[in-house]
């Protein structure tokens, strides 16, 4: 493997409580009487998390009018950012940095994800990877579907065997469509029945490239 492009909830860190705090902030200050009795959890984000933005919106906030809908996200967005820029706990998985620096000498890295612009450069930020992440791409820049945006950045960066790295069904669909080999990360958020290759910890990585 001379290149791996990177899922980020559920395989590099998981951020799923911090977000939750964000948003319930965001439910709050919105108080929008249809959501009055919603909460959001970090199992629940779990359960979405590797979806692109919009349908998390629809999935969670239900058929609510599509304007304050899409402002209450733009909210939750913001509020997310500023939780996990305050956040001083420890949320990515162990050995994730160590790893990434020692991949980084026998591999290209990127990261690939469904999040909103702007949190693939936070999670390069608080990580301290950002010197070492070649390209990445995102659903909130490109308003593309992961498979897009993976075979985007082979496509720009003229990769050759690449893999993605990720942690959901989505993540294995993603990958079969964009025409790459999938890493299922076991430890992470969901279940996927086929993978190229599983890791039970990120580290494993080190064994398959």
């Amino acid at each position: 493997m001379k290149n791996l492009i990177l899922d980020i909830d559920g395989t590099l860190w998981d951020s799923t409580g911090v977000v939750a705090a964000g948003w319930n902030r965001a439910l709050k200050e919105a108080a929008l009487p249809q959501l009055k009795d919603l909460v959001i959890t970090a199992d629940c984000l779990k359960k979405e998390f590797g979806k692109p933005m919009d349908v998390i919106a629809d999935d969670l906030f239900g058929p609510i009018d599509p304007e304050k809908k899409a402002d209450l996200l733009k909210l939750c967005c913001r509020y997310e950012h500023e939780a996990i820029v305050e956040n001083t706990k420890d949320i990515t998985f162990p050995g994730v940095r160590e790893t990434l620096r020692e991949l980084s000498k026998k591999a290209g890295l990127y990261i690939v994800s469904n999040c909103q612009d702007g949190y693939i450069e936070l999670v390069m930020e608080k990580n301290g990877i950002k010197d070492i992440v070649r390209d990445y791409e995102c659903f909130g820049r490109t308003g593309l579907q992961k498979d897009e945006n993976i075979r985007l950045v082979v496509e720009r960066n003229a990769l050759e065997d690449a893999v993605y790295v990720g942690d959901t069904a989505g993540d294995q669909e993603a990958s079969k469509k964009a025409g790459v080999p999938f890493v299922f990360a076991f430890y992470g958020f969901g279940n996927v029945s086929e993978a190229d290759y599983v890791i039970k910890a990120f580290p494993d990585l080190l064994e398959l490239v």
